[in-house]
């Protein structure tokens, strides 16, 4: 399966194709993967994710999943890459992970039916994203600032094209632990309906990015952590967790709360009846 990533290069931003360790990029020049400084693989116009899709996420929270899918948006100034900073800005806690996987558009898509949605995919990436719990109260409905902050869309290492996504896994891991396991096949609407479901009013060009759901598990992560996501046949995202430096200002908009809502989503949804567990101390 070929993958594509987008590096910088000598000072400038590069196209290159994955040959084994090797990234080649057009004009023949190569450099070890693993020494690239990545960019998110593709430049979207928008970012679109899916609420609730995976049944272990559903069956976590104890709640019924409605008949069709309900989605917010995440700004591009969100976007972030591998190997990139996850910030958590100072004066919030509840920073959460969620491994998924990204469907990237390939071609201009408006109005399609389910089954014609694999001709306007160009491939698949592997995505984390992040929520900032802490604004959960103060942005009920949009999620901007929770899902919106920058550095918590973190797409990558590459585009992978001609990827099946039926019976994959899905993996995150903190620290070298596993905190999510995962499949493609848990999910209740598939990659091809998500594209089209979404595409019925809103116009998908390419680049545009749909996040798929993650499976249960989602928890608080501190400075010092390190989330990977791994996707079968998709690679591995690898991103540390930084503490900001300036504080949430107070002398404007609404403040950080810790509230059962809050609490509860950073948590799992059951955490009234295990106890409330504090986020572990920045390493």
């Amino acid at each position: 399966m070929p993958e594509y990533r987008r590096i910088l290069l000598d000072g400038a931003v590069v196209e290159t194709v994955r040959d084994g360790d090797d990234l080649v990029a057009g004009d023949g020049r190569r450099i070890l993967a693993a020494e690239a400084t990545h960019l998110p693989p593709v430049v979207p116009s928008k970012v679109i994710a899916v609420h609730l899709n995976h049944r272990s996420r559903v069956e976590e929270f104890q709640i019924t999943l409605s008949d069709t899918p309900t989605y917010f948006h995440k700004p591009t100034s969100a976007l972030n890459a591998h190997g990139g900073a996850v910030v958590r800005p100072e004066g919030c806690k509840w920073l959460n992970y969620e491994g998924e996987v990204a469907i990237v558009i390939g071609r201009t898509c408006r109005n399609i039916a389910p089954a014609d949605a694999g001709a306007y995919i160009a491939g698949y990436t592997v995505a984390n994203d992040f929520g900032l719990h802490d604004f959960r109260d103060t942005d009920a409905g949009s999620m901007l600032r929770v899902k919106g902050s920058d550095t918590l869309c973190p797409l990558g290492p590459g585009l992978v094209t001609d990827w099946d996504f039926h019976g994959k896994y899905i993996r995150t891991y903190v620290n070298g632990n596993l905190v999510q396991n995962g499949s493609t096949d848990e999910m209740k609407w598939n990659m091809h309906y998500l594209v089209a479901d979404i595409a019925r009013t809103i116009t998908l060009h390419p680049g545009d990015v749909l996040l798929s759901g993650t499976p249960a598990n989602s928890r608080p992560v501190v400075p010092g952590d390190v989330v990977d996501v791994e996707v079968e046949g998709l690679g591995r995202l690898t991103n540390l967790i930084l503490s900001g430096p300036t504080p949430i200002r107070t002398d404007v908009g609404a403040q950080p709360t810790e509230s059962e809502e809050v609490l509860s989503t950073a948590l799992g949804g059951d955490w009234e009846f295990r106890g409330i567990r504090p986020p572990r101390k920045s390493r």
